[in-house]
């Protein structure tokens, strides 16, 4: 369901969590890393650049962490510093992740009056406002909304709120179907949010994104945004959604992109070489002209504890 900033309430939801596996080999490898300060500079990567492709969608995946953390990593102080790191990027298509309503409100709000007018798609993982969402926010004099839903990561993808993986918590996943003012062509966004614990759960929900991204309109392309709390180039549910005939990684795919580094950060420098957690994949006639993660701070201010990915992408003509 479509909804514009009028219709935003700001409810709080419930806390989510980490995987205390993988915040503790992320804080391991930060400490054994000392090399990595270009990375993560005040004011920002030095990476952030134009594709050079005036057709080019810009999109962003961001786990933008929740507000469950006192001051100074509380919401009230992180959002001015994302605002200023997203309007570097100014992304056509933003998937957030651990958003809360009033966030998404937030987020809505601050970066309309930064970039210009922006929509959002999404729904609360149990129904309506309640809890975290996997929101899809999109510039709407760049792109025009034609459809959209949720399902939920379960046995029954149409019950809000419904675990049956064996899930920490719902998961979800948030589409719309946009026509690019510019182009006119279609494309497909989902975004979601695998499961931190249940590896059975991701791959059984890496199955049913792939199921029902195949089952869209022939010839649209799709673009999948989350945060799958497992790394690019391993695991099974990586493999499910990157085996030949599914997606592509935008980022091995890219033309160019930056320094490769993890995208859980931990609230800390960037690690060289670190895991990707957070990922841009692509179906269909997708080009991906460049690629970045981004990490950025202010004074040792990180806008969260993850660090966004960028994609430039070029749609092929369809209709």
């Amino acid at each position: 369901m479509a909804r514009n900033r009028s219709a935003l309430p700001g409810l709080p939801g419930l806390p989510g969590r980490r995987g205390t596996a993988l915040a503790a080999a992320a804080v391991l490898a930060v400490a054994a890393v000392a090399v990595s300060g270009a990375l993560a500079r005040s004011g920002g990567p030095e990476t952030v650049r134009a594709s050079g492709d005036p057709a080019a969608l810009r999109v962003v995946t961001y786990n933008i962490r929740e507000d469950m953390d006192a001051p100074p990593r509380d919401w009230e102080t992180r959002l001015p510093v994302m605002i200023r790191q997203l309007r570097r990027h100014a992304p056509d298509l933003l998937g957030v992740q651990e958003a809360l309503w009033r966030q998404v409100r937030d987020l809505d709000g601050e970066l309309g009056e930064a970039l210009g007018g922006y929509g959002v798609v999404g729904m609360g993982r149990r129904g309506g406002t309640r809890d975290e969402a996997t929101a899809i926010l999109y510039r709407e004099d760049r792109l025009e909304l034609r459809e959209s839903g949720h399902f939920w990561l379960s046995s029954t993808p149409t019950v809000p709120g419904s675990i049956t993986w064996g899930n920490t918590y719902p998961r979800m996943v948030t589409w719309a179907l946009f026509r690019d003012r510019r182009g006119g062509g279609l494309v497909y966004h989902l975004n979601t949010h695998l499961d931190n614990h249940s590896g059975y759960s991701r791959v059984r929900s890496a199955r049913m994104i792939l199921n029902r991204a195949r089952a869209f309109r022939p010839g649209v392309p799709v673009l999948l945004t989350g945060d799958f709390n497992t790394p690019a180039g391993g695991g099974d549910a990586y493999r499910v959604l990157t085996a030949p005939g599914a997606f592509t990684d935008t980022w091995t795919a890219a033309r160019a992109h930056g320094p490769v580094c993890n995208t859980y950060g931990g609230w800390r420098r960037p690690v060289p070489g670190g895991w990707r957690i957070d990922w841009i994949l692509a179906r269909g006639a997708v080009t991906t002209t460049w690629s970045e993660i981004a990490p950025y701070q202010e004074e040792g201010r990180y806008p969260s504890d993850h660090y966004p990915v960028v994609a430039h992408v070029t749609i092929g003509k369809n209709r």
